[in-house]
């Protein structure tokens, strides 16, 4: 099976040949006019939160523009006269020109086509659609791209453009072209998928297998895509327990503990029907009221030292650990602050911040004098 060009209809032959001649003269003079819609896309992004790692543009190529305008209909009856699927290819392949915006994750797909369709004084966005929809509702796997078809408005360059194609084409600097926006990781694998499949020298070395690696690579690439999504989400969500004016002041409450607690610490399980409502009592006792102040109570360094200081042969859940994370902090004060009266809780206590203090005194250098008391330590948190 060779290309369409190479099987095109003879009745249509001269027809696509007069198209691709003009195409092919007009052609650096769209060099022109990808570079200005390249640039003109790049500067929506100037001073937004939006950045892409790159913008880049491409003219389609003068056999992939042949190839393109050679594109048969099937024909609707037996025996009929075949029917080029663009029979005025100059005004009706939009992909002429394309521009590529190429972002780190997901999310920023959607905020930066959201971005360019609302410059509308600049283009005129005729179609908006999701490049792997249909590989999502099949099962199989692809690149992730989404599509915009742009039009732009009296642009002079396209004037240019279309003055030198002559002809029919009327001078009014409206243009149609496309814009992809897809990750990086999703643009090496079409990338590398492109050269391979569509540049093959010889299309009967293409195999099943390779169609298979493909997919494997594809669905590899999609879960790496998730896991740096998951990352990025967890960073901003713990990057705002720190805003001391927003996030950071929201006060605490169990479930407020509980969605600070998982997100620090992910890995410390926990029975689903579990009660936070302790955890709130354990930290209410100190003062401590917002999200920052609880947060500042996690920090891994204090874990680390808590686990080594007991000696931990279990791994504790988080009411366990909670309890000695606020005793390694306020030391005496801890015993007084939650024991309620008992003395077996009491006397755990103690033996615990005997441990501790065993352990800081170990790791304390050798020419420091002794510490203080454990009732107030200087890493306490800061009440109010």
């Amino acid at each position: 099976m060779g290309t369409p060009w190479e099987t095109l209809d003879d009745s249509l032959r001269a027809e696509v040949a007069a198209s691709v001649e003009r195409y092919a003269t007009a052609r650096p003079m769209l060099e022109h006019v990808a570079e200005a819609m390249r640039s003109r896309i790049s500067s929506l992004f100037e001073e937004t939160e939006t950045s892409p790692l790159f913008v880049v543009s491409r003219v389609k190529a003068v056999d992939s523009f042949r190839d393109k305008a050679s594109r048969m209909l099937a024909a609707e009856e037996e025996g009929g006269a075949p029917t080029l699927e663009f029979p005025n290819p100059l005004r009706e392949i939009h992909d002429l020109v394309g521009v590529r915006v190429i972002v780190k994750l997901p999310y920023e797909i959607r905020d930066a086509a959201n971005l360019i369709k609302r410059r509308r004084s600049d283009f005129d966005c005729r179609s908006d659609r999701e490049k792997d929809i249909g590989s999502v509702e099949s099962g199989t796997y692809g690149y992730s791209s989404r599509h915009l078809i742009l039009k732009t408005r009296g642009e002079e360059v396209v004037r240019d453009f279309q003055a030198v194609l002559g002809g029919d084409i009327k001078i009014t600097g409206n243009f149609v072209f496309e814009v992809q926006i897809r990750t990086i990781l999703s643009h090496a694998w079409s990338e590398i998928e492109h050269d391979i499949r569509f540049k093959n020298a010889e299309p009967r070395a293409w195999s099943p297998h390779i169609d298979r690696q493909f997919t494997a690579t594809a669905a590899m690439l999609e879960a790496a895509e998730d896991q740096f999504s998951e990352l990025h989400e967890r960073f901003e969500t713990v990057t705002g327990f720190w805003d001391a004016e927003g996030e950071g002041a929201v006060p605490l409450s169990a479930p407020r503990i509980q969605l600070i607690w998982r997100t620090l610490l992910p890995h410390v399980d926990r029975k689903s029907d579990d009660d936070w409502g302790w955890a709130a009592e354990l930290v209410a006792a100190h003062g401590l009221t917002s999200t920052r102040q609880f947060a500042e109570l996690l920090q891994p360094g204090v874990i680390t030292s808590v686990r080594a200081a007991l000696d931990h042969r279990y791994s504790p859940g988080p009411d366990r650990l909670l309890d000695d994370v606020l005793l390694w902090h306020f030391g005496a004060q801890h015993i007084e602050a939650t024991s309620g009266g008992d003395a077996h809780r009491a006397d755990s206590l103690r033996r615990r911040l005997a441990q501790m203090d065993a352990y800081r005194h170990k790791r304390a250098p050798k020419s420091a004098p002794k510490t203080a008391p454990a009732a107030e330590p200087a890493d306490a948190p800061r009440k109010g």
